[in-house]
């Protein structure tokens, strides 16, 4: 009898205990969180900012022609002369006016591309073998039948030529005694141009591979 009331008790115990354990798992996992959704950043994305270009414009030196090369045609002066030459372009003078001579000072485009007239000579450094003409260009003008020869008319304004020292030269009046041109020396044409200056005797010239005038030939004036 008491064994059996002992045995009523110990099972209803272990009901008990066993509802009390199956009420506390539910407990726990009612308690438990559910996991979180992964959520979506709302932030924009900064785009890269672009790269720094180099392609701003530049501005290149500008090239100045030297004095000592042959080719700088400063202007200085406005002093206006002539010198009376040949009206066909040869080296001998005389005759009338020929087509297209100018009655005024004339514009570049108008300028004899092998001749100008020559008023005086700048020494350069030894080094450079070369000397600076002063001189204009111009164009011939128109002459009258009186008269010996059309003039050259000159742009007056100054401009520089490199003469380079070995140059061929030939010369005729007044420079040397003779209406043929005759062959001299640099030296000889710069005494004769610094002793008579702004003369404006009119030359024509050839230049050289160097921007330089290597041969110069007097007009004959007569």
């Amino acid at each position: 009898m008491n064994v059996t009331r002992f045995r009523s008790a110990a099972v209803a115990l272990a009901a008990v205990a066993l509802t009390a354990a199956l009420t506390g798992c539910q407990k726990d996992h009612a308690a438990a969180p559910a996991p979180a959704a992964p959520t979506t950043s709302t932030t924009p994305t900064k785009a890269p900012a672009p790269a720094p270009t180099t392609d701003a414009p530049t501005a290149a030196p500008a090239s100045k022609p030297s004095s000592t090369s042959g080719t700088e045609k400063t202007s200085k002066g406005t002093k206006k002369g002539s010198a009376k030459g040949s009206t066909s372009g040869s080296a001998s003078g005389g005759g009338t006016a020929t087509p297209g001579c100018v009655t005024s000072a004339p514009n570049p485009d108008a300028y004899d591309p092998d001749e100008f007239a020559l008023y005086r000579i700048e020494e350069l450094p030894g080094s450079t073998g070369k000397v600076n003409l002063v001189l204009q260009h111009g164009a011939w003008g128109c002459g009258t039948p009186d008269s010996d020869g059309a003039p050259f008319v000159v742009s007056g304004e100054d401009s520089r030529w490199a003469l380079d020292q070995a140059a061929y030269v030939t010369a005729t009046n007044p420079i040397v005694t003779s209406t043929e041109n005759q062959r001299i020396g640099v030296q000889e044409l710069i005494d004769w141009v610094n002793a008579h200056p702004d003369s404006g005797l009119v030359f024509r010239y050839e230049v050289g591979e160097d921007g330089a005038i290597h041969r110069l030939d007097q007009v004959f004036m007569p």
